[in-house]
């Protein structure tokens, strides 16, 4: 067990971050600390992709010097979707903060217990 943990420390380090930000988001009640835990589970799904990706030794999948044999570059896939998830990601945690501000306009707190509870005054 210990052997495994020491090879692939990067994979642990993401699914400590994803779990950090998993209990973030399920236990905060403050809204911008749930998009501070959203932003912290992203972090770790990239790591985790790039750990995945990353050969060592290996160069980019760019054919040099007539060397063809795939073990000798990197797999670019889990790149483009790390590149592509970040971007995603600043676009959706954009959106929550507007939303969140939005929020704190209309009902003065980012509690969101709070919030809930005055929403659903405001139905009666």
């Amino acid at each position: 067990m210990l052997a495994g943990l020491s090879v692939n420390y990067e994979e642990a380090a993401a699914v400590i971050l994803f779990g950090i930000g998993l209990a973030n988001l399920l236990l905060q009640r403050n809204l911008i600390k749930k998009i501070v835990g959203f932003g912290m589970m992203d972090s770790g799904i990239y790591l985790f992709l790039a750990s995945i990706g990353y050969v060592k030794g290996a160069g980019a999948p760019i054919i040099e010097n007539g060397v063809t044999h795939a073990s000798a570059y990197i797999n670019p896939v889990p790149g483009g979707l790390v590149l592509t998830g970040i971007v995603v990601s600043v676009s959706v945690t954009a959106l929550m903060l507007a939303l969140t501000v939005r929020l704190y306009k209309r009902y003065h707190t980012l509690d969101i217990d709070e919030i809930t509870y005055l929403s659903r005054r405001e139905e009666r």
